[in-house]
């Protein structure tokens, strides 16, 4: 079997060469023209002509325009990476009779409520990045591929900028942060995320009614006050040296940015669960690893 991953170097992509590998040849690309193949999602035509050269049994798109404020003013490179090459491996796969795996986002809901979000519930993004995940996702239901469409939040991983990275560094040099505390979801590692794609595609390859749009998060849900508690609490049990003394939680409103942030990013991941029959461990867990790794305790 031969998988085309796409978005190598992303944090799930990165970790996505370590879990699909056992399943295939794995030809993995960046945006980075490689051996006369073009992983540019920014290019579809070229895309398209890559994906007829590799020739794949199953697509892997772990690429995305996933800058949230400058999609606001960069719209079209946001349409046409999240949607419109979504579109072309989606055409590209009924033709070849290939599998497309793909991650979208939570973001393709209003951000309202209290209740975790099921993949029946109504889509109303608040964002531009919101709507080019979305038509990415319609591209791909309305081509009829075979397909798996992960709807995750909150993804974090140990290589590249994150969140938790991002609080550690602030705390070695202010006494007081200030953290929204009124957005809540589930941080979900991209080593999880990756294990499970790995794990459901295995099952969908043998039974194709398996494929559909599923919710894909870490158990559990917290704001990013509590998550910034969490990392600044477990850096300083292991030693580490931080100046901050408090972290005070405010308001999304206290930060205001060129896109709206929905408050409610809880995924109901139910049908995830049943149907490949996986467990999800809690958030923390994935936090306590990634904290281990990237502070070597």
């Amino acid at each position: 079997m031969k998988i085309l991953l796409l978005g190598k170097n992303g944090q799930v992509g990165w970790e996505l060469q370590r879990s699909l590998a056992p399943l295939g040849e794995l030809i993995a690309l960046d945006r980075h023209q490689a051996g006369g193949l073009n992983g540019d999602l920014s290019n579809p035509e070229a895309l398209r002509t890559t994906i007829r050269q590799v020739q794949p049994d199953v697509i892997v798109n772990a690429a995305a325009y996933t800058a949230v404020d400058k999609a606001e003013s960069e719209t079209d490179l946001a349409d046409r990476v999240n949607g419109i090459a979504a579109g072309v491996m989606a055409e590209e796969a009924v033709v070849s009779d290939a599998w497309l795996v793909h991650y979208s986002t939570d973001y393709v809901f209003n951000g309202q409520g209290t209740a975790a979000w099921r993949e029946t519930d109504a889509v109303a993004p608040v964002n531009h990045y919101g709507f080019s995940k979305l038509a990415g996702e319609q591209a791909i239901t309305a081509s009829g591929c075979k397909h798996l469409i992960f709807r995750t939040s909150w993804v974090y991983g140990a290589r590249g900028n994150n969140f938790a990275k991002t609080m550690l560094r602030l705390a070695k040099d202010r006494e007081t942060l200030s953290v929204v505390a009124d957005q809540i979801g589930a941080p979900t590692g991209a080593d999880l995320i990756a294990d499970v794609t790995a794990q459901a595609l295995r099952q969908a390859l043998q039974r194709p009614e398996l494929a559909g749009l599923y919710h894909l998060a870490a158990a559990g849900e917290v704001s990013w006050h509590g998550y910034a508690n969490q990392v600044i609490a477990f850096a300083q049990a292991n030693g580490e040296l931080l100046a901050v003394k408090a972290i005070e939680p405010v308001e999304s409103a206290a930060y205001p940015t060129p896109a709206h942030r929905p408050l409610n990013s809880r995924l109901d991941t139910q049908k995830l669960r049943a149907t490949f029959s996986l467990h999800l461990p809690d958030w923390q867990s994935g936090v306590t690893r990634m904290l281990r790794e990237i502070l070597n305790k």
